[in-house]
């Protein structure tokens, strides 16, 4: 398959992965990343892609509860790995409580860093490591947001924790 790029010609690997809890084999080139597969093959086009060089966010997801920045893993080397996106958390109907939280106190504005937004404060709630506001600004400090939310995304990140102390992944994932 020629898809345009400077390594034609190479094999494809079949990668299994479970994404939003659903088992998949993608046959991929080795050097996608697990961004590029979201956002391609996969067409889930939630997690963005911001700065492609993991230095802002747009495109954190969880896998197997750690919150990564998706454009930094190649995916061939997540083999067997859960992975969870921001369409795999909570739906129209029934919100995740990280969601919930983040509608109420208007933590977004344009929405662009919005899903990287809420997978890292799940994982950061996951990790337990945020005992002050100020634990919340830093954990987050490598999601960017252009818009300014900081205030609003940490009000929602506060009130999540106070009202499920215990969100993991596998419940966002559900």
């Amino acid at each position: 398959m020629d898809d345009g790029s400077p390594h034609t010609g190479q094999a494809h690997r079949d990668v299994s992965l479970t994404i939003n809890g659903k088992r998949q084999v993608v046959p991929i080139p080795p050097w996608t990343t697990l961004l590029d597969l979201l956002r391609g093959p996969l067409k889930l086009t939630g997690t963005k892609k911001g700065c492609d060089h993991g230095q802002c966010g747009a495109c954190t997801v969880l896998i197997d509860g750690e919150r990564i920045n998706s454009c930094l893993k190649f995916a061939v080397t997540l083999k067997g790995s859960e992975i969870t996106t921001i369409e795999g958390i909570g739906s129209q109907d029934h919100l995740h409580p990280m969601q919930a939280a983040f509608v109420e106190h208007d933590a977004f504005q344009c929405g662009y860093c919005t899903p990287g937004q809420i997978c890292s404060a799940i994982g950061l709630l996951t990790e337990g490591h945020a005992h002050s506001r100020e634990d919340i600004r830093e954990l987050m400090s490598g999601n960017l947001c252009r818009c300014g939310a900081y205030t609003n995304i940490a009000d929602a990140i506060e009130e999540a924790q106070q009202g499920s102390a215990s969100v993991s992944y596998k419940e966002a994932a559900e």
